[in-house]
C-alpha cells in the first residue's frame, strides 16, 4: 500500500487508469488532426503503442511503430544514458555519462546490446507495419510518458531524417524540463499533465503493467484488418 504522502500526491495528479485511458484523453487534444490523409500516428515501442492505438482510432489515422531503444545505465536501467533508433540514430547524455564515470567500452557494450534488441524488433514487426512513407506527413509521435526525453529525442531525429513535414509529440505526462527540451526539436508538444516531482512514468498510472511484444503485434493486426 502507498504511504499517505504518496496517496496525497497521487490523488492530486489524478492518475491515468491505464495506457488506453491516457490515449483516449490525449486524442481529445489532437482533434485538429482527425480525418486527414497526411497524418500518421506512431507509437514508441512498446508502451507507447497502446496509447497511440487509441489516438489513431479516434483520429481515423494509420498507426505505425517507432523503433527506439533507451540506453539504461548499469545497475539503473530506468536511468537513461541516451537512446538509439532505426537508421543509426544515437542520442547520448554525455554529461550523465561523465558524471557516472563510464568508460567508452562500457557505453559501447550498452549500445551493442540495445542495437541487437532493436534489430530483433525490426524483424518481429516488419510484417505488420503499414507501407506508408513518412516523407511529407504530419507524424504524431506517441509514448506513455516522458522522463528524461532521450527515447523521444531519438524518435524525433528519425522522423526529421525521414522527411516528416511536421512532428507532433504527444505524451500523457512529462516533467517541465522534458517538455521544454522536446519543444526545441518538435513542431508541437501535446501533453495532459506535467509535474516537477517525477519519480517515474508509472507513478502517474493506476495500471502500468508491461506491454508485451504479442500485445503490440495484436494491436497492429487489428489496425491492418
Amino acid at each position: 500500500m502507498p504511504s499517505s504522502a504518496f496517496s496525497r500526491i497521487l490523488n492530486h495528479v489524478e492518475p491515468f487508469q491505464n495506457r488506453r485511458d491516457a490515449g483516449r484523453r490525449l486524442a481529445e487534444r489532437l482533434r485538429q488532426y482527425a480525418n486527414r490523409d497526411d497524418v500518421l500516428v506512431a507509437g514508441l515501442l512498446r508502451g507507447g503503442v497502446p496509447v497511440a492505438s487509441e489516438i489513431a482510432q479516434k483520429l481515423n489515422a494509420p498507426l505505425d511503430v517507432l523503433l527506439v531503444r533507451k540506453l539504461g545505465a548499469p545497475g539503473q536501467p530506468e536511468l537513461a544514458l541516451g537512446a538509439i533508433a532505426s537508421g543509426g540514430i544515437r542520442v547520448l547524455d554525455h554529461d550523465l555519462i561523465r558524471h557516472m564515470a563510464l568508460t567508452e567500452q562500457q557505453v559501447a557494450e550498452i549500445i551493442s546490446r540495445e542495437e541487437a534488441e532493436l534489430h530483433r524488433r525490426e524483424h518481429l514487426y516488419a510484417d505488420l507495419r503499414p507501407q506508408i512513407t513518412i516523407r511529407d506527413k504530419i507524424v504524431i509521435a506517441v509514448d506513455d510518458g516522458v522522463a528524461t526525453g532521450a527515447s523521444m529525442m531519438a524518435a524525433i531525429s528519425v522522423l526529421h531524417a525521414a522527411g516528416a513535414k511536421k512532428v507532433v509529440v504527444a505524451v500523457p505526462v512529462a516533467p517541465p524540463h522534458a517538455i521544454r527540451d522536446l519543444s526545441l526539436v518538435a513542431h508541437e508538444v501535446v501533453f495532459i499533465k506535467t509535474a516537477d516531482y517525477f519519480p517515474a512514468v508509472g507513478f502517474f498510472y493506476q495500471d502500468f503493467s508491461q506491454t508485451t511484444d504479442e500485445e503490440v503485434r495484436e494491436i497492429l493486426r487489428r489496425q491492418l484488418s
